[in-house]
Formats: structure tokens, C-alpha cells, sequence
């Protein structure tokens, strides 16, 4: 493409199994109008980086620095969890910010913590609880509930996660007219013993399941909390096996307050885009 006139670094970097394409942009390289073709060319799998996101780090003139988050289809998306831990520590490794961040995003202002590999990143506040939803699908209804945690959530609670239908049934659900016309991620929980979540979930503008969903594991812990499943801090284990954290306190309405995200971001490898990479 046109606007990739020589080679661009970036870096892969892994949230539990969610991987990211970032990049320092500071120094602008990508027109604003083309960014979302790029994410999409870029996150391709086979074909080029392959990715489930991509990141462009920014200056700005709020916080530590700016995000643009892409889904791998090359839509905007307000909010990613393990995104955002990815995010905090390559900017703390590229000397763009503390230890202990600030960064805008979409959903608002999120701050973060990094320590080594390890980050925690303090969510936006949930919003717009709804329990007991029952939506008619084409097999017949099922009852879920619901959450925004930066990016909406539907929340299904099954006995057995590895007999779910995830892509099927997940995506049915995410375009379902009820969560019409923003659609919403879908995540399928099965309580295991002393608490522990584990979490399917189908991801909207990824259009696949993923092997991990920050904001999903947030929702899945917050709403187990929320009915009487679960307590804070919640242990969630991914699709891909890695564990997150998530500490909050519930209050009445349902709500829930300094709601936290912890769980390792890793760096897989570092190159330079060329323009074949977009072909």
C-alpha cells in the first residue's frame, strides 16, 4: 500500500493467548483514513503479522499516551483488557511511560501497572447490568445476562465448556437483533471448583473464538459475582490455559467499583513491516 514507503517496526506482543500487533506512533506513518484497511492487511493470518488487534501508541495531551485499537477486521473497538496490559508494558519497555501509567482510550482513561511481565490495567466501571435475559435463537431460547466492561458483554453460564458450540452459537448471539446494532462478544462460563471461572469466548470483530478476552473474563467474573457464584478477586482460566486475575467490589444496582485486570503480557518477537506484508 501506498503509505508504506519503508520498512515500519513493530512488535508481537501476547495477553494469556490474545495477541496484538503494536506499534510506536508517535511519528505518524498512517493516514487516519487508512488505518483500518492497515489493521485489517496486517492482522491476516498466513497472509501477513496475523494478529488479533492492532495497536498504534500515540502522544497525547491527557495521559502518558494514546491508543488506537483495531480488531482484526479492522473495526474500532472502545476497549480490549488484554490489549490494554499489552498496551502498558511495551510502552514502559519503549521508555513512553512509568512503571505506573495513564493511558486514554475510547472507554475513557485507563491506568496501569507493570511489574516485569506481569501488568494490571483498572478497567472503566462496568455499566448497564442486565440479568435473566432470554433471547430465541434458532435452536430454541437461552438465558443469559449481560454487562459492558468497555465493549459489551452477553454472559452465558454452562456445565461443560468444551461441549459448547462456541463459534456457532457465539456468533448467532453476536448478531442477534437484541444486541442490535453495536452486537456484543460472547462468552460461555463454566463454575469449576474454589471459585475458578473458565471462559469461552466468541469475539466480536475477530469473528472467531479467541484464546483469551480481557473484558470477557471481566464480565464473566463480575456477573458470577453478581449472582451469587463467584467473589472477588476472581481466577479465570483462558481458552489458550493462562490464568487472569480480576479484583473489584460489588455494590448494590448491580455494580461494581475499582475493578482490576492482572495477568502476564508477553513479547513474542520484534521486525519490520514492508509493504509486502500488506499485499
Amino acid at each position: 500500500m501506498k503509505f508504506l514507503q519503508k520498512p515500519l517496526p513493530f512488535v508481537k506482543m501476547s495477553g494469556t493467548g490474545n495477541d496484538f500487533i503494536l506499534i510506536d506512533h508517535r511519528q505518524p506513518r498512517i493516514v487516519p483514513e487508512l488505518m483500518s484497511e492497515f489493521a485489517r492487511l496486517v492482522c491476516r493470518r498466513r497472509f501477513s503479522v496475523g494478529a488479533d488487534g492492532l495497536i498504534l501508541i500515540e502522544d497525547s495531551d491527557q495521559a502518558d499516551f494514546q491508543w488506537r485499537f483495531f480488531n482484526g477486521d479492522g473495526s474500532v473497538a472502545e476497549m480490549c483488557g488484554n490489549g490494554a496490559r499489552c498496551a502498558a508494558r511495551f510502552a514502559y519497555m519503549q521508555g513512553i511511560a512509568p512503571a505506573h501509567m495513564r493511558f486514554l482510550t475510547l472507554a475513557g482513561i485507563i491506568e496501569a501497572k507493570v511489574a516485569d511481565t506481569n501488568v494490571a490495567v483498572r478497567m472503566t466501571p462496568p455499566r448497564d447490568f442486565q440479568l435473566n435475559r432470554r433471547v430465541t435463537l434458532t435452536e430454541g431460547a437461552v438465558l443469559l445476562h449481560s454487562v459492558d466492561t468497555g465493549v459489551p458483554h452477553a454472559v452465558l453460564f454452562v456445565d461443560d465448556c468444551e461441549g459448547v458450540d462456541v463459534c456457532g452459537l457465539g456468533r448467532e448471539i453476536r448478531f442477534h437483533r437484541d444486541f442490535m446494532p453495536a452486537g456484543t462478544n460472547v462468552n460461555f462460563v463454566q463454575l469449576l471448583e474454589n471459585g475458578v471461572l473458565k471462559v469461552r469466548t466468541y469475539e466480536r470483530g475477530v469473528e472467531n473464538e479467541t484464546l483469551a478476552c480481557g473484558t470477557g473474563a471481566t464480565a464473566a467474573a463480575l456477573l458470577a459475582a453478581v449472582l451469587g457464584r463467584g467473589s472477588s478477586p476472581a481466577e479465570v482460566i483462558t481458552s489458550g490455559g493462562d490464568r487472569l486475575t480480576i479484583s473489584f467490589d460489588l455494590r448494590e444496582g448491580p455494580a461494581a467499583a475499582n475493578v482490576f485486570l492482572k495477568g502476564p503480557a508477553h513479547i513474542i518477537y520484534s521486525g519490520d513491516l514492508t509493504a509486502e506484508a500488506l499485499l
